[in-house]
């Protein structure tokens, strides 16, 4: 028995195919640190140039009394910037994020099929998926921006040649989501509903009371309707896309949510990169004027 192990181990066989396995291996040194030292030295090479051909933008002394405007987070926050500025904070800037991440991590249990696994788009229709999700993602998003910064008045104002002042009374509750809160005859009741008083009777217990008056109004515009929005439009999405016969399977639905996720992901960015300008207030390129000299 020993004998036969031994005369397997030096067969031919097992011999090229160990020498295959250590040819098809890529060891860090040189193979990863010295890819890495030829991009370290291009990228050196390419800010060096940069920074001799174009002038920075350089402004005052930085003043710590004085914030500029606008006051930007980094470029990796400004998507949770810009969705600051169309709901809650303490939605857009923490449970957002916490169940966006949550979803992620439980993409793996909810597609648990072994096919075409750690391939990248090998199903049959992954490239359909990633781009009706790309394109959607990409365009819902836009939409919905300038429905909140209220360029579509603007819009009607440049086709119907009227001012922006003149946009019809009875639509103003559709200028965006705050106009919902403000240019609708809300009861005055519905703006201080005094659960602090009447529901949550912490007093009764022994602790300090609590004083919560809740504006109903704004909880449909800063709450409701963003969760509504980013919960039901990817569910109608895939339910349109499996109606249709277009998403079969349960890879399918992640991969196009998946791929509108990043879409929203990057939109975001972009928009709170290049289109917000003095107090946040979202500009486009028609807005932009040239310089009197």
């Amino acid at each position: 028995m020993v004998i036969s192990t031994q005369a397997a181990a030096q067969s031919p066989a097992v011999r090229a195919r160990s020498r295959r396995s250590r040819e098809e291996e890529l060891l860090v040194w040189p193979d990863l640190v010295f890819v890495e030292f030829i991009s370290a030295v291009l990228f050196t090479l390419s800010f060096t140039l940069l920074s001799v051909l174009i002038d920075a933008p350089l402004q005052d002394r930085a003043n710590p009394a004085h914030t500029p405007d606008p006051s930007k987070a980094p470029w990796y926050f400004l998507n949770l910037q810009e969705l600051l500025l169309h709901m809650h904070p303490a939605l857009a800037g923490v449970i957002v994020p916490t169940v966006a991440l949550a979803a992620l991590a439980a993409i793996p249990y909810f597609d648990r099929s072994l096919e075409h696994q750690g391939e990248w788009l090998a199903t049959p229709r992954a490239w359909t998926m990633t781009a009706i999700g790309a394109v959607v993602g990409t365009v819902g998003t836009i939409l919905l921006i300038l429905w909140d910064g209220q360029k579509h008045v603007v819009l009607w104002a440049r086709l119907t040649g009227h001012d922006v002042a003149e946009w019809p009374a009875k639509l103003n509750w559709l200028r965006n989501a705050r106009s919902i809160q403000n240019n609708i005859a809300w009861p005055e009741s519905w703006r201080h509903i005094p659960l602090g008083s009447k529901v949550l009777r912490t007093d009764l217990l022994g602790l300090p009371k609590v004083d919560l008056d809740v504006n109903l109004p704004a909880v449909l515009v800063e709450q409701v309707i963003p969760v509504s929005f980013m919960v039901g439009l990817p569910l109608l999405l895939s339910l349109v896309l499996w109606r249709l016969g277009i998403a079969k399977t349960r890879r399918d639905h992640m991969i196009v949510q998946f791929s509108g996720f990043i879409a929203v992901f990057l939109t975001l960015t972009i928009s709170g990169t290049f289109f917000r300008g003095s107090g946040m207030e979202l500009f486009w390129f028609w807005d932009v004027k040239p310089a009197v000299s």
